[in-house]
Parts: C-alpha cells; sequence; structure tokens
C-alpha cells in the first residue's frame, strides 16, 4: 500500500517494505528520488529534488559486532524540515531493524519520537532502552 505526502512543490510516494536492493522509490513533480540504505557506509539517504534544488536528507546509524544498532541522527536540510523526510528516513531505518532481527539504541530525539508516536507500529519491541 502507498501512502503520499503532499508538501508545497514535492508528492513524496512511500511504499510498505523494501526488496533486496534496499531501495525505496519516492517521486515528486519534477524528478525520481529514491531512500537508499548504504550499508557500508551505515547510512540512509533521499536526495531531495524540489523546484530544481537539491539536497540530501542523512539517517547514520552504527553496527556493533554484537549486531546492535545506535540510530545516531537525522539531517534534513532547513528547506525540507516538517515535509516528511525525517520520518521516511526513520522508518526505513527500523524496518531495517526489524527484518534483520537486530536491537536498537536510539541516541536521536526525532527517532525517538517517531518510536513514541509510532507504537502500533511495534517497534518498541526492538529498541533496547538505556
Amino acid at each position: 500500500m502507498a501512502r503520499y505526502i503532499l508538501s508545497q512543490k514535492c508528492i513524496f510516494r512511500f511504499s510498505r517494505g523494501f526488496n533486496n536492493s534496499q531501495r525505496l522509490r519516492a517521486s515528486t513533480n519534477f524528478s525520481n528520488t529514491s531512500v537508499i540504505h548504504d550499508r557500508q557506509n551505515q547510512r540512509f539517504t533521499v536526495t531531495l529534488d524540489c523546484g530544481g534544488a537539491v539536497s540530501s536528507a542523512v539517517l547514520k546509524y552504527s553496527l556493533s559486532e554484537d549486531q546492535q544498532v545506535e540510530l545516531i541522527s537525522t539531517e534534513v536540510p532547513e528547506s525540507h524540515r516538517g515535509k516528511g523526510a525525517a520520518a521516511h528516513l526513520a522508518k526505513a531505518a527500523l524496518d531495517f531493524v526489524v527484518e534483520e532481527n537486530l536491537t536498537a539504541r536510539i541516541s536521536c530525539w526525532y527517532i525517538r519520537k517517531y518510536v513514541d508516536e509510532n507504537p502500533h507500529l511495534g517497534y518498541q519491541a526492538y529498541i533496547e532502552d538505556e
């Protein structure tokens, strides 16, 4: 099932789940963008292209040898804040934790807020509170 978020000049299309490439498509009025899980650099990135201005939103994490994920931070350009990019990154990262059956520590205030505001998604069971 797809979900659409309309904001000024952009329409983001979000779908549930990921395929093996860990790529999630989003479409805007002007071009296609993707949320990409970069395992090597331990981050999720979405390239935002709205009205010709290109920028990126990033969620950084670290993965320990004992398979615990620390969700470190989300960074969204000021011009794109409040339009759903951080929520989309948080969902992608938390879905990764669930799909890989990992545990997570949350260092980022936004990701903590996302988990707290969406208890119906079941992420709390994978969060290790400090």
